[in-house]
């Protein structure tokens, strides 16, 4: 027989003062209704709680660093620049702000396209069932004669196409996060695997050149990693590559005897993933620092936390005006 049972009674349950209860929502803590005033005015009037304080504290240890000295790191997927963000990074790394850059292989093809020729980003399901998926000519051959010639002087891949774009006929350099890197002396790596990108499917692709350009931008970004300390590292839309690069170099740094803790990571895109939280906000801040997951957009998420940053610098950030001329 199935053992019975009835309605527990509730008559002598222990109850305590909702006085002395611990509660983590206060009035102090409660949004405003904003009407119009700055940019920081609107960031103050949200909720002091979650993602509205973190984002808070996030703005101010970018400011934080930069006025003690201290590095901030962009490292970056391609969906970044294919929503428009390329004059918002451009114009904190001409203030100051951004002081490194790390990108994976898809972002040179879009930076590239977007220099050249004024947009990027075909249409995948079609050109693949076509079999003409990333066989842009401008774009295959262009990148890699850029690569092979940069290494063939010495640099790494973000430096030679940077150059290649800087120095060339580029009718919209300006919307080149690359070419500005090249310009104002900023350290931009490139982080590719092989097979990845579509410059890998052309005849000028040189493996040769594209492994020992990339390893020697790996080698400049652990210097940069080794330097972290007190600074901020923002991975905003790479959930395998960066974050996976990331890990290796701090580990680099630390092996050769680098003081790299003590800073803050800061993961921004859609999803969670399981490498951007364990490699970006759990595992490098274990011997010290702080993390913060932002959930969104990119094209909603980074330009709010440019604009709340460059306000509180005391610079307006400047919107690059794009043409809409087309080859």
């Amino acid at each position: 027989m199935p053992k019975k049972y009835s309605p527990i009674s509730l008559d002598k349950i222990k109850t305590c003062s909702l006085r002395r209860r611990k509660s983590k929502v206060r009035l102090d803590s409660m949004g405003a209704s904003f009407s119009r005033g700055s940019f920081n005015e609107f960031l103050a009037s949200l909720p002091d709680v979650l993602a509205a304080k973190n984002f808070r504290q996030i703005a101010d240890s970018i400011i934080k660093a930069r006025r003690r000295g201290r590095p901030v790191i962009l490292a970056m997927g391609a969906h970044p620049i294919k929503v428009g963000l390329s004059p918002i990074i451009i114009n904190l790394m001409e203030h100051g702000v951004i002081t490194a850059v790390a990108m994976n292989g898809a972002c040179i093809v879009h930076d590239f396209e977007l220099s050249l020729i004024g947009h990027t980003s075909e249409d995948v399901d079609t050109e693949l069932c076509k079999g003409s998926f990333g066989m842009a000519e401008e774009t295959g051959r262009g990148i890699n004669e850029a690569i092979n010639k940069g290494v063939s002087q010495g640099n790494g891949i973000g430096k030679a196409v940077g150059d290649c774009i800087l120095n060339g006929k580029f009718p919209y350099k300006k919307m080149s996060i690359l070419a500005h890197a090249s310009r104002l002396d900023v350290p931009a790596t490139v982080h590719v695997a092989l097979g990845t990108d579509i410059i890998h499917m052309h005849p000028q692709a040189n493996g040769a050149s594209i492994g020992e350009g990339s390893m020697r931008d790996f080698r400049l970004f652990t210097s940069v990693i080794a330097d972290l300390k007190g600074g901020v590292y923002i991975n905003l839309g790479s959930a395998v590559m960066m974050p996976e690069v990331f890990l290796k170099a701090l580990t680099v740094a630390r092996n050769l005897g680098h003081s790299a803790k003590d800073f803050t990571t800061v993961n921004m895109d859609f999803i969670q993933h399981y490498r951007g939280r364990e490699n970006v906000l759990r595992r490098p801040v274990l011997s010290g620092g702080s993390s913060y997951a932002l959930t969104g957009h990119h094209e909603i998420m980074f330009p709010l936390l440019a604009a709340a940053v460059m306000e509180k610098i005391g610079t307006k950030a400047q919107r690059h005006k794009g043409t809409k001329k087309n080859s």
